[in-house]
């Protein structure tokens, strides 16, 4: 692609390649493509918020379609080609960002005013679980000895002092997480009995590490600016420019301009511009295509913003909104709850962006939202009148049935 002009339109079409959205979906989703889709991310933000689905299992679905919870168990955990690791930030990466990550893990410190550091005896504390591992094997925070620890102050997490120490020993690379228990709950192991030794031994100097989670932003991004790259991996940007450089030096990226944008634009070389893009997905909150929101601003001229912690009275769009992306647009968002009590899925509030064909919108979003419940057993939708693209919606939602 020897070109250093490219359109707006063109630059979605190549972001959206890059991320893996295809249409052509597999009819039956095993392990295996859910792990390549992490493997071409790079990283799977993980989120446990409930209200549809824990938001990273939404993001295979948005590019391959169903898939039962044991399939992403199966594919990401207890095989060892994959870790949990900060990265974005609490992510899946594949095993082989592990000494990547090395020079953070090192770097990782919790405040100083977390329960556990308030302890007397917190470094004896920490030893002893390390100890109780290598002694009796994987833990959860449940099973290390109760710790009344200080008062909590306000402002402080509401977590117990097991679980403060076990999340130190993770960010510091002592423990890793062996598997998920059905509650989420981490299952912690020494990282020896979880990581290859190939990649568990291997060294780099944080400048190496850098390019290469630089090389691997820019492969998952397709096109992107610096403070695009840097964001992926959350990089200090001005550790990034040098990289860069040494990157474009070695061919790995382009430098390019694209219509609209401001900032200079990376093309990375296995980059490609499909002539057109035909996909439909919900997409999570967390998903790499629209994480940094002004990203998202500059791609699909939307602004979005999770509105969760917002008070009800001031949300504008809705609880737990969805932003629809429909070929290269993203057209409408959608606040979504699935309520399994009553078997069904709520779709609480559907707003359309200015100017988009309604008709033609609602079809391809009730097709989308059949196709979430019925991967989430969920045999009925129910449609609110709230948002500007509602009616037309509970009008095709009924007539399909």
């Amino acid at each position: 692609m020897p070109r250093s002009q490219f359109s707006a339109a063109e630059a979605r079409r190549i972001a959206i390649a890059a991320q893996g959205f295809d249409r052509s979906k597999p009819a039956t989703v095993n392990a295996g493509h859910v792990r390549r889709v992490v493997d071409r991310l790079g990283v799977l933000q993980l989120d446990f918020v409930n209200v549809l689905v824990p938001a990273h299992q939404l993001i295979p679905y948005s590019r391959l379609g169903a898939y039962s919870p044991e399939t992403f168990d199966r594919a990401l955990y207890g095989n060892g080609n994959f870790t949990e690791q900060w990265a974005h930030e609490a992510c899946i990466v594949p095993v082989s960002s592990w000494p990547l990550l090395a020079h953070r893990r090192a770097a990782f410190q919790q405040s100083s005013n977390t329960p556990l550091f308030r302890m007397r005896n917190h470094r004896q504390y920490l030893a002893d679980i390390l100890q109780q591992v290598r002694e009796q094997g994987a833990v959860t925070a449940h099973d290390l000895p109760y710790v009344a620890g200080p008062r909590r102050k306000a402002g402080d997490w509401h977590r117990s002092v097991p679980r403060w120490a076990l999340e130190h020993h993770f960010g510091k690379g002592d423990l890793a997480v062996r598997r998920r228990l059905t509650n989420f709950q981490r299952v912690y192991d020494l990282p020896e009995r979880l990581i290859d030794p190939v990649h568990a031994q291997r060294t780099c100097t944080p400048a190496e590490a850098q390019r290469q989670l630089l090389a691997q932003a820019a492969q998952a991004l397709g096109i992107a600016t610096s403070r695009d790259l840097a964001d992926y991996y959350r990089m200090k940007l001005g550790d990034c420019q040098p990289r860069l450089n040494e990157l474009r030096e070695a061919g790995v990226i382009t430098a390019v301009n694209v219509e609209g944008w401001s900032e200079q634009a990376w093309l990375h070389e296995h980059a490609r511009l499909p002539r057109s893009v035909s996909t439909t997905a919900l997409l999570s909150p967390f998903d790499p295509l629209v994480w940094y929101r002004p990203r998202t601003k500059r791609l699909f001229d939307f602004h979005y913003r999770i509105e969760i912690y917002v008070p009800e009275s001031k949300r504008r769009w809705g609880y737990y909104v969805l932003p629809f992306l429909c070929d290269d647009r993203i057209v409408a968002r959608v606040d979504l709850k699935a309520d399994r009590k009553a078997q069904c899925l709520l779709v609480r509030a559907t707003h359309g962006e200015d100017g988009i064909p309604q008709r033609e919108t609602a079809v391809r979003l009730a097709g989308e939202l059949r196709g979430i419940a019925d991967w989430l057993q969920l045999p009925e939708i129910k449609v609110s009148r709230k948002g500007n693209l509602s009616d037309t919606l509970r009008r095709v939602v009924r007539a399909s049935g």
